[in-house]
């Protein structure tokens, strides 16, 4: 299953500003911003990715105020547009982030439950095919936002972050994350915006969770030449699929991008999962 990748540096590199608090979720205050929403979800698409993972990343009443559920539901339906005449194999995620920082595990609030419930609500009612709790570093946080996202009864995914460093969780951290979380109810457990360059350790100890497992990572420090815009000539791409071959022969079954990479990342991911015969683990796709 190939995942799409990132919109807030994506829409940065095509001239969108993405200003906090907002960061990208400030795309769908205007109708340029939309716009372009809607044709970067389209460019994945064509790409080859068939999860579509809606604009909601900041579109919390934390950082939106009173708009919070008009942006939620704006962002939902423009991946919806973007997708709607390509079949019932391309399916919308709903992004549920950290309600702070998603490298300050430190600020995560002590009671976070109220509020990714709300959001995880309103993705539901949006009519969103999966729910992805995203970019978590803070574990005791992601668990509360995945338990309020299987409440709705809408299928609800995991994904941890290491951060930048690789060093706000573990490897056997994020293991251990991913083993509770399937026990809990995760259809499927994912590590993401970490350097691709060191996403493989904690592939590796996912396997085992029970669920099917995946990365989409970041592109990394730009100096390792693997995107932010390093791509015109295909080799960044390339060399970000040559990783993830990695992630699909220690048992991946969902591979994406995440900042700093592009279409052209997910065309390559998709060109490699077509051409790749890996052995499956026993719980197969989590469709």
């Amino acid at each position: 299953m190939v995942l799409d990748g990132p919109l807030g540096t994506e829409l940065a590199a095509r001239g969108v500003e993405t200003p906090a608090p907002l960061w990208s979720a400030a795309a769908l205050l205007d109708r340029r911003g939309c716009d372009v929403v809607r044709a970067i979800h389209r460019d994945y698409a064509r790409a080859g990715a068939t999860v579509h993972t809606a604009n909601t990343f900041r579109t919390k009443r934390r950082q939106a105020g009173a708009a919070w559920a008009e942006l939620t539901a704006r962002a939902v339906s423009l991946a919806r547009e973007a997708v709607r005449e390509l079949g019932s194999q391309h399916r919308v995620a709903g992004s549920i982030a950290p309600l702070e920082d998603c490298y300050r595990p430190d600020l995560s609030p002590a009671d976070a439950r109220q509020e990714h419930r709300e959001l995880a609500q309103a993705l539901a009612r949006a009519g969103v095919d999966v729910l992805l709790c995203e970019t978590f570093p803070h574990v005791g946080e992601a668990l509360v936002a995945l338990e309020e996202a299987i409440a709705t009864g809408v299928e609800a995914w995991v994904s941890f972050t290491s951060g930048p460093g690789s060093d706000l969780l573990s490897p056997e951290d994020i293991g251990r994350a991913a083993r509770e979380a399937a026990s809990r109810g995760a259809r499927a457990v994912l590590v993401n915006c970490t350097a691709a360059t060191r996403t493989l350790a904690h592939v590796e100890r996912l396997a085992g969770c029970g669920v099917p497992f995946g990365a989409y990572a970041n592109a990394g420090a730009e100096t390792e030449g693997l995107g932010w815009g390093a791509d015109q000539d295909g080799t960044a791409a390339s060399r970000y699929a040559d990783l993830a071959r990695r992630w699909i022969e220690a048992g991946a079954t969902i591979v994406g991008g995440c900042c700093g990479t592009g279409p052209g990342h997910i065309a390559a991911l998709r060109a490699l999962v077509d051409g790749a015969t890996p052995a499956r683990g026993p719980t197969g796709s989590p469709r």
